[in-house]
């Protein structure tokens, strides 16, 4: 329960002032012996604790995922696996699973989604990283419009679908290989650009880490750069540069 239905409960007198008090007086996270869930992290930041998949225990996720759920009347979950997809089914059939982005998710019904955020790639193999910033921010309320496949190898592509790509808030560029796409969005827009280096390409491409070093050493102003396949981190910042583009609403 969020802080403003608490106080919206009290005015309405469908709670005491006590019992806000004590909802309100309890600590800041829900110790459950092998995690300490941060409850309170949507009070703080304005968006709720996400669940990391890869490498958890099936109980433990699980357990996560429940509690979660319970509290938020949703909940989202990064680089799960098919296993991971059919274990979390097996409790709530109503699970969403995306293999490509590997996001798993219960999202409430008839959300809004505000604001305009852009997510291009250079390459098609881009995509599942940009799926993951995608629906990412999506599930934190932001509208979201794809540009997919519009490298430098084929800059008309890109200059193509510029119209839509400047009127966005904020854009993410997805690439691997040596990174050129943030850069070229970057000299022409004037809104904060969100470099997401990917681990695709050939030998030297060293699993995205000259996509990284191309982000970072970028001349075009503007850019800032997460890390190499961190599709998830891209989606989250543009969602707060989103807020801040259409008044600061959470």
């Amino acid at each position: 329960m969020e802080v403003q239905d608490i106080l919206q409960k009290v005015k309405n007198g469908e709670m005491s002032v006590e019992e806000a008090e004590r909802f309100l007086r309890r600590q800041p996270f829900d110790e459950m012996g092998y995690a300490k869930l941060d409850m309170h992290r949507k009070v703080r930041s304005g968006f709720a604790e996400v669940i990391y998949c890869s490498g958890k225990a099936d109980d433990h996720l699980l357990h996560i995922f429940q509690h979660l759920y319970e509290a938020e009347g949703e909940v989202l979950g990064t680089r799960a696996s098919v296993h991971q997809y059919e274990l979390i089914r097996e409790k709530y059939p109503e699970v969403i699973y995306d293999p490509l982005s590997r996001i798993i998710k219960i999202e409430k019904e008839g959300k809004e989604h505000i604001g305009d955020i852009a997510v291009c790639t250079a390459g098609t193999a881009d995509i599942p990283v940009a799926e993951e910033a995608a629906q990412t921010a999506e599930f934190f309320g932001s509208k979201v419009h794809r540009v997919y496949d519009v490298g430098v190898s084929g800059i008309h592509r890109l200059l193509y679908n510029m119209e839509e790509i400047q009127s966005a808030n904020c854009v993410i560029a997805v690439a691997g290989m040596e990174g050129a796409l943030a850069s070229v969005i970057g000299g022409l827009v004037d809104k904060p650009v969100i470099a997401v280096p990917t681990s695709v390409g050939y030998g030297a491409n060293l699993n995205g880490l000259s996509a990284l070093l191309t982000m970072i050493n970028s001349c075009a102003n503007g850019i800032a750069v997460v890390n190499i396949d961190n599709g998830y981190g891209a989606g989250y910042i543009a969602t707060q540069i989103n807020r801040l583009g259409v008044g600061g609403k959470k």
